[in-house]
């Protein structure tokens, strides 16, 4: 999406020549031209997920740029992926903790947002208007987001699509870093087709406001109670789309009326995954955020984003997150949080209310254990870090050493086997499915005590 600011406009002017040229290589590079029947020609050319892909960032004040990092604001680059230059693409670092807390420890490896439509609408590389680097921030495996993306496309979800790059600036190695396709107008078309409807990314404004927008909470008609998604729409919202979501709002607090408001197939492969992969940092987290929400003719639906504190490593800014495996490995389904948050969820805890729902969502979490039962999402994880295995190894701004990226593999695989397992008897009934049932009988608990959640990533890394 075309933001402009009045701070862009110099560089703008010293980017004229840049411009032109980019224009030149979108119309090249298939912006409109792309097969519907294939998909657009980004998703082959880097979200393969074969090779790992090799993007380098030409920027002329590096040094300038990590230091202001934490301001988010964008900067003139030329982006070469796969040997395919483009120039006139905009750049900043992104994040929330993860900005705040690389900046804190001195690291550069900041997660990075690069839009390719930034100085000159219309502009696209091979139809992506913009595209993420996620830094594998408390996640030593590099596996985090790869996983958590695969298993929401498997299972139906529409997810941002992802492939492994290795980033250099300027010429110099930057290190690994996870592409993702970022929701915004390439993906709508991708996934919706052009008559898609709203997409927002609604987020808290502070940790002590009651942020009841952000948790989908109907709270009247007034567009003003909703800033929270309001502000973060990732397109130009009328009155009438305003008026359109916040109804289907008011429908989704009414256990009677909430599959008029919302695609509830969807809801349930989306918070399956969601309960399967342990994420308290989305919306059934303490803070309810990390999704996108989307709306067509007063029907929504969430998509995913945001997996690199999931599994269990949420910690709310602890140095280190609690590690109780086998509570994590245990989460149970039918309360993949405490009440006293899914009774402020009702995206969750109104549908879940209905008997055919509660179905639904149980049938594709058992759709999600039998991946790895079957070994077959294992396998992939297995194939993924063999890939990655060599970059990782020469990284130069790992978070971690190779030695502790090589420990989070195993752990990871062995917490979504385990997982797997646990999920599965919850299903059959051999472990009870709240968190009181698992009080009472501790002993039905699948054993996780071989792993320890720390050795997937912990903020106390950073400091080492």
């Amino acid at each position: 999406m075309l933001k402009r600011r009045n701070t862009d406009k110099i560089c703008i002017i010293a980017m004229t020549a840049a411009c032109a040229l980019a224009l030149l290589l979108a119309a090249w590079n298939g912006g409109a031209g792309s097969d519907p029947a294939r998909g657009p020609e980004y998703a082959a050319a880097l979200f393969d997920g074969g090779r790992v892909h090799q993007i380098d960032i030409e920027i002329e004040n590096w040094e300038k740029f990590i230091k202001n990092a934490t301001r988010e604001e964008y900067s003139p680059c030329a982006v070469t992926i796969d040997g395919e230059r483009f120039d006139g693409a905009g750049i900043r670092a992104k994040g929330n903790n993860s900005l705040r807390l690389t900046h804190k420890y001195g690291h550069e490896r900041y997660s990075l947002k690069i839009e390719f439509d930034r100085y000159i609408e219309g502009a696209l590389w091979r139809g992506l208007d913009k595209l993420s680097l996620d830094a594998a921030f408390q996640d030593n495996s590099y596996l985090k987001n790869f996983i958590a993306y695969g298993l929401m496309a498997r299972l139906g979800v529409p997810a941002p699509l992802r492939s492994f790059a290795w980033v250099t600036v300027n010429g110099e190695p930057h290190g690994l870093f996870l592409a993702v396709e970022e929701p915004e107008e390439a993906f709508a078309l991708r996934n919706f087709g052009p008559a898609h409807g709203r997409l927002y990314k609604p987020d808290y404004r502070s940790l002590d406001d009651e942020n009841a927008d952000v948790a989908l909470i109907y709270s009247g008609d007034d567009p003003r109670r909703y800033p929270g998604i309001f502000r973060r729409a990732k397109f130009p919202v009328s009155a009438a789309d305003k008026r359109r979501l916040i109804a289907a709002l008011e429908r989704l607090s009414d256990e009677s009326r909430c599959a008029s408001a919302a695609d509830l197939d969807l809801a349930a492969r989306y918070f399956a995954v969601q309960a399967f992969v342990v994420n308290a940092d989305g919306y059934l987290g303490p803070t309810g955020h990390n999704y996108y929400l989307y709306e067509k003719d007063g029907l929504l639906a969430m998509l995913p984003w945001d997996y690199n504190l999931a599994f269990g490593t949420y910690s709310l800014g602890a140095p280190r997150p609690e590690n109780d495996a086998r509570a994590f490995v245990n989460c149970p389904i039918d309360e993949p949080a405490p009440r006293e948050i899914l009774a402020k969820r009702p995206f969750f805890s109104v549908p879940f209310a209905r008997g055919e729902w509660r179905g639904l969502y149980r049938q594709y979490l058992g759709e999600a254990a039998a991946l790895f039962e079957s070994g077959e999402f294992t396998a992939e994880i297995t194939r993924a870090a063999r890939m990655i295995a060599p970059y990782v190894e020469r990284d130069p701004t790992a978070f971690c050493s190779y030695a502790d990226h090589k420990l989070a593999v195993s752990t990871i695989t062995a917490f979504c086997e385990l997982r797997a397992e646990s999920v599965r008897a919850q299903l059959n009934g051999a472990i009870p499915a709240t968190r009181a049932g698992q009080a009472a009988a501790p002993e039905t608990l699948v054993d996780a005590s071989a792993i320890r959640i720390e050795d997937m990533g912990e903020i106390a890394d950073l400091t080492d």
